[in-house]
């Protein structure tokens, strides 16, 4: 879930799982290993994935859709890296940006940077690693 390769800057919160009983059992497993099960989902959130195991093989309800797909999602989220969120949040939008600027400085194959996720990833660390001018 924490992968960020073949996703759009814009679409990055976008979960791709299919709401099977297996997939959810396998996200709740993770969850637990990674301590995040209690604390990022309240009582209601962890019943209704629970509850959701325990009746259904496949969800077909497009209203329990809606709100598993909440909840996966802010587990999803509870559960990357450091390094995937500020990829996500800060990465993408650097890559953006030097992308529009070499554009306008005549440079064709610039318009591919905002997508590349290692240019992406580079800059991120590059970030991260550079020290903050007072």
């Amino acid at each position: 879930m924490s992968d960020v390769r073949g996703k759009a800057p814009n679409n990055c919160t976008q979960i791709q799982i299919q709401l099977t009983r297996g997939k959810l059992i396998e996200m709740k497993m993770k969850a637990i290993r990674r301590s995040v099960w209690f604390t990022a989902l309240n009582r209601v959130e962890r019943a209704c994935i629970d509850l959701t195991i325990k009746v259904v093989d496949k969800v077909r309800s497009l209203l329990l859709a809606k709100v598993l797909t909440a909840v996966v999602e802010k587990l999803s989220k509870a559960m990357e890296s450091p390094i995937t969120r500020l990829i996500r949040e800060v990465g993408y939008e650097l890559a953006s940006r030097i992308s529009r600027i070499a554009k306008t400085w005549g440079c064709a194959s610039a318009a591919q940077w905002a997508a590349d996720l290692e240019f992406v990833t580079y800059l991120t660390v590059i970030k991260i690693n550079t020290p903050e001018s007072h």
